[in-house]
Formats: C-alpha cells, structure tokens, sequence
C-alpha cells in the first residue's frame, strides 16, 4: 500500500515525542506504580507462599489505591482518545489533508497508517508500565515469577491492548465524522462516561423492573433474568475488560457466569491452567476486538467516502 509506512512511521514519531504521550505515561506510571506498591507492601506482610504471588501485584488494592487492572480499565479509555480524537479533523481544519493526499499516497493509507501509529504507541506504553511495576514488585517481594504467570501477564497485556484500542478506534471515528476537535473529544468523554457508568446502571434496571414484573419467582427465571443482565451489561467494553482480566490474572476463578448451589457442590477450588482460562475469557477477548474492528471499519468507510477540498 502506497504510502503506508511513510504516514505509519511520521505519525509513531510525531506520537512518541509528543507532550500529550509524556503526560498520559507520566500519568498512568505513577497510579500503576503508587498501586503495586502498596500491594507489594501488604503482600510481604501477610503472605509468606511464594506460590502466586506475583499476580497478586495486578489484583491486590490496599487501603484507598485500587488494584493495578483498575487503574488501566480507568485510565485506559482516556489514554485512547487523547491519542486520536484529532487525528483526522485536526489535519483537515489546518488544510494539511488536502496537501497530504494530493501527494502520490492513497487515501486509504492516511487513516491506516494513523491508526497503527497510534495502536503501536498504546502497546509500547502498555508494555513499558508493566515491566516496570513488575520490576518494582519483584524487588519488593523478592519472588521470580513463573513460567505460566509470565503467560497470564503476556495475555493480560494483549486484552489491555484490545480495549484501549477501541477506545482509539471509536476516537478516530469520532475525528472522521466530527469536524470540530473539541465537540470530537467530548463525544468521546461523553461515550466513556455511558460505557463506564450508564450501560450497567442500565442492565440492572432493566433485570430489576423484569424481576418485578414476573410472578413466578422460581430458581429457572432468576437465572434467566441473572443471564440477561450479564448480556446487557457485556454491550461495554469495561464489562468486558474487567471480566477478562479478572478471569485471567485470578486462576481460581472458573467461571463468569452466575453459579448454581448445586453445580458448586463437590467442585475443587484449585487453580486452573493457563489453557482453561484463556478459554474462559476468549468470548470476552473476541468481543472486545469485534467492536474495536466496528468501529474502525466505520471510520475508514466514512473517511473513504468523504470529499476533502482545501481550504
């Protein structure tokens, strides 16, 4: 594709040299680092198993701080769309698309080649915040961690990355369909505050007001009721991503749905292998990258079919 890495390796310098990139790592290190800390803290004090530890620095809050996979489905969304809410509005407002695409390099290439700059700007970060609180947490704990929580790092990375980058998808469909980088970026705040807040709050009136309206309160349509709510509530990408990796960096968890008294019984609590849980969040996994591929599909349609005068 003509032009695609021209525009790819631009926009990834113009990205990691920006103060907006400095001021978002700066930003995300320090709560994620502030988090594992005082896990790692609380961890040496009360756990003297080296068995599973190290996960714990992801999952583990201590007094006020949250754990660290809190922070990343909070802070993530705002990290995708700071990135590219201007990315194609921006150009066109100061008349430096015109000029681009009047060059020998297709349109399609533009709006690609912004997207995976962006994309592999996300995952350098990612990557980055994670083997340095992992570093921190193993000077603090002093434990190696094994070959199959390597695996699970390296698999909550990779669902890490696929929510941000929805975030960065739906910020770039945004920058295509609104002209104005200010109206496009409180589009975007104002769709994380509905996906975090409101799509749940949602879910569990509408169970709610069905629960009410049933007159048979029998265990068969409480979990039918129980299951709708999950479904609803899985439309967010945060639902999503904090099934995921709750499923992932807990491997006691076995399942993600709701559980019968009876199906408990006689059900051993130990932990399952890698393979059973990336099974059990694949669903998760697919759906997150199916909405991020919507609405960057939608983008790049949209943009395709624009006309771009200069100004």
């Amino acid at each position: 594709m003509r032009g695609l890495f021209a525009v790819y390796r631009k926009e990834l310098a113009d990205q990691l040299s920006s103060r907006r990139f400095l001021i978002l790592f700066a930003l995300i290190c320090l709560a994620g680092l502030s988090s594992v800390y005082t896990a790692a803290q609380s961890i040496r004090q009360e756990i003297s198993d080296a068995h599973g530890v190290f996960l714990l620095l992801f999952t583990t809050a201590s007094g006020p701080l949250p754990p660290f996979y809190t922070f990343i489905g909070f802070l993530g969304p705002l990290v995708g769309l700071a990135l590219a809410f201007d990315s194609i509005n921006s150009e066109r407002n100061r008349g430096t698309l015109a000029r681009l695409l009047a060059q020998p390099i297709y349109r399609d290439a533009v709006i690609n080649g912004k997207f995976l700059a962006a994309f592999v700007t996300v995952g350098l970060m990612l990557v980055s915040i994670v083997v340095i609180v992992s570093a921190l947490g193993i000077r603090i704990l002093g434990v190696i961690p094994t070959p199959e929580e390597l695996l699970r790092v390296g698999a909550f990375l990779i669902v890490c990355v696929l929510y941000v980058g929805f975030w960065l998808a739906l910020a770039t469909a945004l920058s295509v369909v609104l002209r104005n980088t200010a109206t496009a970026a409180l589009a975007g705040i104002a769709a994380w505050i509905v996906f975090t807040f409101f799509v749940t709050m949602i879910a569990d009136a509408i169970a709610g007001a069905l629960l009410q309206a049933s007159t048979t309160f029998d265990p068969q349509a409480l979990l039918q009721l129980e299951n709708l709510r999950m479904m609803l509530a899985r439309l967010s990408p945060n639902t999503l991503f904090q099934e995921a990796t709750i499923a992932i960096l807990m491997p006691k968890v076995r399942t993600l749905g709701p559980l019968l008294i009876t199906e408990a019984i006689g059900m051993v609590p130990n932990p399952l292998p890698v393979r059973d849980s990336l099974l059990l969040v694949w669903p998760q996994v697919v759906g997150l990258l199916a909405l991020t591929s919507i609405c960057f599909a939608f983008a790049y349609i949209k943009f395709m079919t624009q006309e771009i005068r200069a100004l």
